[in-house]
């Protein structure tokens, strides 16, 4: 890859600024694409958006940006595209177009609000960008390895930025944006960001059993996302359904596994609501999220039952007098393993009185004392 470097100013980058969304955000006199493909979502905090203006307005030197070089007919076409720099850039031209405002000698202050020389001096500011010539191969693992001004990618970034293509672009706009359509249906059911991918790579994990690789391979270049969109819709529709009452513990739950598997299984939301609402007041319960995936395949470990304390272990081994009832055979109490004399799910609580100390392989048999 080429790599040569060359002074920008920044009334030159914010020339015909346009940030249409869907369909893009170019600046440079249109020349440049600020957010191809690969890129991520703008991702800037509104601290580091004033840093950036901040560093511009003090003449401290920004970090180097990296433009690649557009090729057409094996020449350059004097267009170019961000491998490097979307978030300062776009913040800078946020500024210039007055989208928001930065605090200066205690006062808020947009770009139209300061003096005609802080506008000059802010404008005639020279950005440092290194413009590299290449193939879409190597811009793409420049991209990977420079990354964006300190922010770690999320794998799912690097994962649209591999198989970009129509497909990512189609996905994006159902799983990607601020308010997008996911999060406003799944907001209540999921945690994570849409514009640092969560919602979509864990959509493509409920439908493709968690490989994600595999399932973007496989659709890079179809021209919806339809199908993901679709099975996501029917996902948020089952919960809804199933499980009518909202709680903040839904968020963590893996739906997508148990919609595979229980959507064409008959089931009574009133009679689950009844059984959630009894875990969720148990004292025996440690993890109330997995309340759901208890009620509907009945494994224990879902809920990590609360376990006996070293108290309540050492009282049951000294009653015992270190013999495991189920073998008749002495043990020294760290051979042993404390259990339920009446389980847990026949209403056995975790209380001293219902503690068994078993060795290791009675405890194994599940040995009915």
């Amino acid at each position: 890859m080429e790599i040569d470097l060359k002074r920008i100013k920044i009334r030159d980058l914010v020339e015909a600024y346009e940030d249409n969304d869907e369909a893009g955000v170019t600046g440079y006199d249109g020349n440049l694409d600020i957010r191809p493909a690969y890129q991520r979502e703008f991702v800037y905090k509104d601290k580091q958006r004033a840093a950036v203006i901040e560093t511009v307005r003090k003449k401290f030197p920004l970090n180097v940006m990296y433009w690649a070089v557009n090729v057409k007919d094996g020449e350059p076409d004097g267009t170019f595209e961000v491998i490097d720099g979307q978030q300062r850039t776009i913040s800078i031209c946020q500024y210039v177009e007055g989208d928001f405002s930065i605090e200066i000698d205690g006062h808020q202050m947009a770009f139209h609000n300061l003096q005609d020389d802080q506008q000059e001096q802010i404008l005639d500011y020279e950005l440092m960008v290194y413009l590299c010539e290449g193939t879409d191969s190597e811009k793409l693992d420049w991209f990977k390895t420079i990354n964006i001004a300190g922010e770690k990618l999320t794998n799912q970034e690097l994962r649209n930025a591999v198989y970009h293509g129509p497909w990512v672009s189609a996905a994006k706009r159902y799983f990607s944006k601020t308010g997008c359509p996911a999060y406003q249906i799944a907001s209540d059911y999921m945690s994570g960001s849409p514009i640092r991918q969560d919602y979509l790579e864990t959509a493509i994990e409920w439908i493709n059993d968690g490989k994600v690789d595999e399932y973007m391979r496989d659709h890079q270049d179809d021209s919806n996302a339809n199908e993901l969109w679709l099975y996501f819709k029917g996902v948020i529709d089952w919960v809804e359904t199933t499980f009518p009452k909202k709680r903040s513990e839904m968020k963590s739950v893996k739906w997508g596994p148990l919609y595979n598997t229980y959507k064409d299984v008959k089931l009574d939301p009133a009679e689950l609501e009844k059984q959630v609402s009894a875990l969720m007041a148990d004292p025996d319960v440690t993890s109330n999220r997995g309340a759901y995936e208890y009620v509907l395949t009945g494994d224990e470990n879902k809920l990590s039952i609360r376990a006996f304390d070293d108290r309540m272990r050492r009282t049951a081994y000294e009653q015992q007098k270190g013999i495991c009832p189920g073998c008749g055979k002495h043990f020294e109490i760290e051979q042993m393993q404390a259990d339920h004399k009446t389980p847990w799910s026949k209403g056995g609580k975790t209380v001293a009185e219902n503690c068994v100390m078993l060795c290791q392989p009675c405890n194994r048999k599940k040995w009915d004392v």
